[in-house]
């Protein structure tokens, strides 16, 4: 098979040269002669040339012949590679976009056929075709997402919300999307899918258990949230964290990032990445106490500093009492002295009255 691959390949070279043999001789001027294969026929001496020519080109095709068939099956398995890596929704939009570019360019090189230059036409028609192809097809694969949306009647402006690993296993999610209060399609990519049927496969009970029940939350939300709620299949084999993935992601589709990572936000706001954190949401809810109010807790252990003890509000807040860690145990009437507010939670310092 090789064999036959090197002389089929060597065959291409003989009509090569003698192609291009012809078209030297049709379009260049001898002084004297005038165009030699416009006004005369076929002699033993072009013949020759021809011949010269078209074995020359022949020969050292054939020499190369397996450089050229290692090269292509090297392309053949690279595209094919290419082809299972990348989602066919990227490359369905891609070939339309690469269709819709070259129909641009042919448009657009009919005026570059106006040109007396010879040649110049069609090497500008081929730059034309080049480069709007190119645009056509970037154009296609990067805005999908706006396509699409058009297609399905925009969603004022809203943008996209991309979830996390985190965010799904919290749970809470659901709820504050059931409520109303998070707009807009939910986007949830498939290496965070893949990462969470990594964690439900999981030989720590605890662990394949969050998994699973973020697998469990995300066919609730298919089901039954009124808002869209979609499969994003792209990725980027060139990155390996899934953080990093989802900041590229949340950049190229113009979304929201959806998180309950402490660190991932500060991450997003370095990089000009909108965040939404459940935390901010469920600490901005919960109610105010301000320094002088008072309120009734039980110290359940001590603190971290000598003599604090810790209790704790109904809604998990932590409360620091100083000079509390005799009272471990009991109920006891505090004073607010100060709070501490972060993305990570609240913490409450208080004093005995």
């Amino acid at each position: 098979m090789r064999k036959f691959l090197r002389i089929c390949i060597a065959a291409l070279g003989l009509g090569l040269g003698c192609a291009l043999t012809a078209l030297v001789l049709y379009n260049v001027k001898y002084p004297g002669y005038g165009y030699v294969m416009r006004y005369t026929t076929m002699t033993p001496v072009l013949v020759g040339i021809y011949a010269v020519v078209g074995i020359s080109f022949g020969l050292i095709f054939y020499l190369y012949s397996p450089h050229i068939i290692d090269g292509v099956r090297r392309f053949f398995r690279a595209t094919e590679s290419w082809l299972h890596r990348t989602p066919a929704m990227d490359i369905l939009f891609g070939v339309l976009g690469l269709m819709l570019g070259l129909l641009l360019a042919y448009l657009v090189s009919l005026a570059a056929h106006t040109i007396s230059v010879p040649v110049l036409p069609e090497a500008i028609s081929i730059l034309l075709y080049i480069w709007f192809g190119y645009l056509g097809c970037r154009f296609g694969i990067t805005r999908r997402a706006d396509i699409l949306k058009g297609a399905r009647g925009g969603n004022d402006g809203v943008p996209q919300k991309i979830l996390d690993t985190s965010v799904i296993i919290d749970g809470r999610l659901y709820d504050v999307c059931k409520a109303g209060f998070l707009e807009g399609t939910l986007v949830i990519p498939s290496f965070v899918l893949k990462e969470l049927r990594h964690i439900a496969d999981s030989s720590d009970v605890m662990k394949r258990n969050r998994g699973r029940r973020g697998l469990d939350l995300i066919k609730t939300m298919q089901e039954t949230l009124r808002q869209p709620v979609i499969v994003e299949e792209r990725d980027y084999d060139d990155v390996d964290e899934v953080d990093l993935k989802l900041l590229r992601l949340a950049a190229d589709l113009g979304g929201v990032l959806v998180t309950n990572d402490y660190n991932l936000n500060k991450v997003a706001a370095v990089q000009n990445v909108r965040v939404l954190n459940i935390n901010d949401l469920a600490n901005a809810v919960k109610p105010v106490l301000l320094p002088g109010e008072e309120l009734t807790l039980a110290i359940v252990k001590e603190g971290k500093e000598a003599g604090q003890g810790v209790g704790y509000l109904p809604d998990g807040t932590m409360v620091i009492v100083d000079n509390a860690r005799r009272c471990i145990g009991e109920e006891r009437r505090l004073v607010v002295t100060s709070a501490l507010q972060t993305s990570a939670g609240r913490m409450i310092f208080a004093k005995l009255k």
